[in-house]
């Protein structure tokens, strides 16, 4: 049985990077002065590879979903708990949208950047995520820390969850739910 690679927590960036979000992602901590660790992985995909991660970052992963209505015009990164179920009904009347549904994995590429398995907040700084809506549970904004994937499912970033909220996500309207 293999084990899960975890490297040890760094706190410098990558020495290249994956995609234009990753890179992007480095280069707006640096320019908003926010200071991250991060540790690189395997591809971390399931829940038990986040308890890997967890485990060596310090903190719990987030867990971010990409949805959108019907008609595939509104779309909605949301950000919970690993250990809460997603229940649709909750979420929309929470918000007094009609039902939603999970985006395909093209509109998650074309809209934040990364590939299924990667969804990250972190994807709102592209222009393309701009009509995106953001979304987070109110205990995780009320968390001090923040962690999930820099828009790669190999790497992992650990911050202040209100420098997430009040310098990397400043210009962006954030709906908390409870």
């Amino acid at each position: 049985m293999s084990t899960f690679k975890v490297s040890n927590p760094v706190s410098t960036p990558p020495r290249s990077f994956i995609s234009e979000l990753q890179q992007k992602v480095y280069e707006t901590f640096a320019a908003l002065d926010i200071p991250f660790e991060r540790v690189d992985t395997d591809p971390g995909i399931t829940m038990e590879d986040c308890r890997h991660i967890d485990a060596r970052i310090g903190v719990r992963i987030v867990k971010t979903i990409f949805l959108c209505n019907r008609q595939q015009t509104e779309f909605y990164l949301y950000v919970t708990t690993d250990d809460r179920p997603f229940v649709t009904r909750d979420f929309c009347g929470a918000l007094g949208i009609p039902r939603v549904s999970f985006a395909s994995s093209e509109k998650l590429w074309e809209l934040t950047g990364v590939l299924v398995g990667a969804t990250t907040i972190l994807s709102a700084i592209l222009p393309s995520a701009a009509g995106v809506h953001l979304v987070m549970d109110r205990s995780v904004a009320m968390s001090e820390w923040f962690a999930c994937t820099d828009g790669t499912a190999t790497c992992f970033v650990k911050i202040r969850t209100s420098d997430l909220i009040t310098k990397y996500l400043a210009d962006r309207e954030l709906t908390l739910l409870d």
